[in-house]
């Protein structure tokens, strides 16, 4: 059995190798051509921060969410940014999706949902937050943020509040554990190639483990399972989902093209998992309860918004 369902798994992921490659080329080449000036947009947004956070937030490029965590942790943004960006991250359903050849509607709708509520949300929190007198987030500037790193990315003239020099410190992350790529083409495909290995490994694993387990419990017993569970399910979809780890997202959304997750757990775990973003916060953060706060309300986010599509009956 284990030598049958292994070589099943390993079949159905190569088919999908070719397709991923080519989605993390072109997803690569927008991250390199694009990454500084993204940087600066989402820093000059002022109150419109959530808006645009949660429509790049939703462009499939890596590192994303890390680098609004380390801009809230500067107070380059608010912490409504932050949130809509967690929340509008895409992480690894787009190659997924596209991998196995879903309609491109279906994606579309998926991350439509996650800027609409992630603009919500965070204008929402932003205005709570300007309403007790403490906008939007931590009060230190970049350049503190850069002094307690040691990376030296401050202006020239060491002017606090100095824009971080582009490819390292607090924009680049360098100095928090979240390098950025090299440049030029082989950079490009050399992290375009890497990242399909690694999301192909996380792929095989998965599909390894749910298709022994299919095995031993019987499909229709799994998933009947699940489907009578659908609240269970969300709470802990969207549990699952804060884990920091792009193996994650991979995981809800192969089993949501299963049919093993329902669109309500899928969507919560979905919303919570923001990839690398919320790690990057604990460690450039220093203010504990605000980084926990964080991180429940993007708990709570993704439940709600499970709980209401699982209710309404909406489907993808």
């Amino acid at each position: 059995m284990l030598v049958d369902v292994m070589a099943d798994s390993v079949l159905d992921t190569l088919e999908l190798v070719p397709f991923l490659f080519v989605t993390y080329l072109a997803m690569e080449a927008l991250e390199h051509s694009t990454e500084g000036r993204v940087q600066g947009l989402v820093a000059r947004a002022g109150h419109a921060g959530p808006v645009v956070g949660a429509l790049l937030g939703a462009v499939p490029q890596c590192g994303f969410s890390a680098m609004a965590a380390t801009l809230f942790s500067g107070g380059v943004v608010t912490a409504g940014t932050l949130v809509a960006v967690i929340l509008s991250t895409s992480d690894e359903m787009v190659p997924v999706f596209l991998a196995h050849h879903e309609p491109v509607g279906r994606l579309l709708l998926i991350m439509l949902l996650k800027v609409v509520v992630g603009v919500v949300v965070g204008l929402l929190l932003d205005a709570a937050l300007h309403a007790v007198r403490h906008v939007g987030g931590p009060r230190p500037h970049i350049h503190d943020l850069c002094e307690r790193a040691r990376c030296h990315c401050g202006g020239g003239d060491g002017e606090e509040g100095a824009p971080p020099e582009r490819g390292e410190g607090a924009g680049g992350m360098v100095a928090h554990g979240h390098r950025r790529h090299g440049h030029g083409r082989w950079a490009v495909v050399r992290s375009a190639a890497v990242h399909t290995v690694q999301v192909t490994g996380f792929i095989l694993l998965v599909t390894f483990l749910f298709g022994l387990l299919i095995e031993v419990m019987g499909g229709n017993a799994l998933a009947q399972l699940l489907g009578s569970h659908p609240v269970r399910a969300t709470f802990l979809a969207a549990l699952v989902g804060l884990i920091p780890n792009c193996g994650v997202s991979v995981a809800i959304t192969e089993l949501y093209l299963d049919g093993v997750l329902g669109a309500g757990p899928m969507v919560a775990g979905l919303f919570a998992s923001g990839g690398v973003g919320l790690l990057v916060l604990f460690r450039t953060n220093d203010d504990m309860r605000q980084n926990a706060v964080v991180t429940a309300l993007v708990y709570a986010v993704g439940v709600v918004a499970g709980l209401i599509v699982s209710a309404s009956g909406i489907l993808f």
